[in-house]
């Protein structure tokens, strides 16, 4: 009769192991209660898109009404003193959404206006942005209307910075993370000599990807990855100026 430690090994090579000889037999699959999970799910994404799609819609009502009430000055019904104070109260976190809504309605001229619940409030700022630059060109509507409609969000976003800026943009996306306020000054202070580094010019991610950078440099120096080294030098000569890259390529060249 085995012992119970050569079962309890037999037992512990059958786990840790991905190949077997004698696999398990799958069960017996409930397609009932397998349709109805399915269903469940995908019904409940596009209950998600739904709604998503009708806030949208929502706030491009939202900054209409409000510069209805700053125009004729209803914020007065409330006994305030200013619509400045009217948006405190209805926006206390943030007023910058009360006036990107805003913004949308004016300076987008009639025609955009009308098709602004079909492309919903973040397409329509960035028609807005397109709508109130400076440099004289007309605003094509019905081409930047027809991209707003058939575009995600995303890529139409691209669209208008590249029009915008006249360069091509790498795909981007928002990133959120909690910080405490014990760690926001060091913080603070490390963007703040990355960008004395880098020039006022360069954004704070680019800042922020400098910092990393030199983390995995330091950290990939000795006995670590030379590809993430390598990686890592590269981007920081990326963000030198033109005459710092030619003095780094000529002590590279002597050091070799």
């Amino acid at each position: 009769m085995p012992s119970s430690a050569a079962q309890e090994q037999k037992i512990l090579l059958g786990l840790t192991s991905f190949i077997t000889r004698d696999p398990p037999m799958l069960s017996k699959l409930n397609r009932q209660r397998a349709q109805f999970v399915l269903t469940k799910i995908d019904e409940i994404l596009a209950w998600e898109q739904s709604k998503e799609a009708e806030k949208d819609t929502r706030f491009v009502e939202l900054g209409r009404y409000l510069c209805e009430v700053r125009a004729g000055q209803y914020w007065r019904l409330e006994n305030l003193k200013s619509f400045d104070e009217f948006l405190e109260r209805r926006f206390p976190e943030s007023r910058r959404k009360a006036y990107y809504l805003m913004s949308i309605h004016e300076h987008l001229p009639p025609q955009v206006k009308r098709e602004l619940k079909q492309v919903g409030w973040t397409k329509g700022l960035e028609l807005a942005k397109l709508a109130r630059r400076r440099d004289g060109q007309e605003f094509d509507c019905a081409t930047w209307l027809h991209k707003a409609r058939v575009l995600p969000k995303k890529q139409f976003r691209r669209e208008v910075e590249k029009e915008l800026t006249g360069k091509e943009t790498e795909p981007w996306e928002i990133v959120y993370f909690k910080l405490y306020k014990s760690q926001i000054p060091v913080i603070e202070q490390a963007l703040e000599t990355a960008g004395l580094m880098l020039g006022s010019d360069r954004s704070r991610c680019y800042c922020l990807e400098m910092i990393c950078a030199d983390f995995l440099a330091g950290a990939n120096l000795d006995n670590g990855n030379p590809d993430t080294f390598l990686r890592s030098v590269s981007r920081f000569f990326q963000f030198l100026p033109r005459e710092q890259k030619q003095a780094f390529l000529k002590h590279a060249e002597s050091a070799s």
